[in-house]
């Protein structure tokens, strides 16, 4: 009985079912949260916010096929969420149909990442466990950079980068634990590719964002 209950949970239809609900949930929990708190404020209104949900659902998900979709369909529910909330508050401006594409494009390109790097640091196997607890720690500290260096809200960046550090040390302590051989690789790469990161929303997703 308890591994047909379990087989069912499994089910494509039923992984990507909970995917959408919680995407939605998400995105409309972290439009209603905008303004409570400067702490709520920032935590709400960032990247790193749906990533890491997102990371932590593809661990959840047994078959990696299914975190990488899974991973797809979350991000961009979470932006219809959102955006759904923001139309209903009466806050979607004329710009925000461009907004919300360009949001949908990075989601739909950073979720299946994000699915597989949370799949893969609880259930993969050898040295790509290592990249993919810094994929996952990279978001943090790169934003924790961009807030820092682009938008100069030093202390916000202080608590990310902070954050992003513990994550990383967590992730690395985890897979160590776990008998990763080149655990160390997570701590190493996450700082580099938070580095890569920044670049690539200045350089990339800021220029997008201000041309519609």
């Amino acid at each position: 009985m308890a591994t047909v209950t379990a087989s069912r949970r499994d089910t494509p239809v039923t992984v990507l079912t909970a995917a959408l609900a919680f995407g939605l949930l998400l995105g409309w929990a972290t439009y209603g949260l905008h303004g409570t708190t400067p702490l709520l404020e920032r935590a709400t209104n960032s990247v790193s916010t749906w990533i890491i949900w997102t990371a932590a659902a593809g661990a959840l998900i047994r078959a990696r096929q299914l975190a990488l979709w899974g991973g797809a369909l979350m991000m961009l529910a979470t932006c219809g969420g959102y955006y759904a909330a923001s139309t209903l508050g009466d806050t979607f401006g004329a710009g925000g149909l461009g907004t919300a594409a360009v949001w949908s494009v990075a989601g739909l390109a950073g979720g299946p990442l994000l699915g597989w790097a949370g799949w893969t640091v609880r259930r993969g196997r050898g040295d790509v466990r290592a990249v993919a607890g810094a994929v996952i720690a990279m978001v943090v500290l790169g934003e924790g950079l961009w807030l820092g260096l682009a938008l100069h809200y030093w202390g916000e960046a202080v608590v990310f980068l902070a954050v992003g550090a513990l994550l990383t040390a967590f992730l690395s302590v985890y897979l160590a634990r776990a008998g990763v051989h080149r655990y160390w690789l997570c701590a190493v790469l996450a700082p580099v590719g938070g580095l890569a990161f920044y670049l690539a929303e200045k350089g990339v997703l800021d220029s997008l964002l201000g041309s519609v």
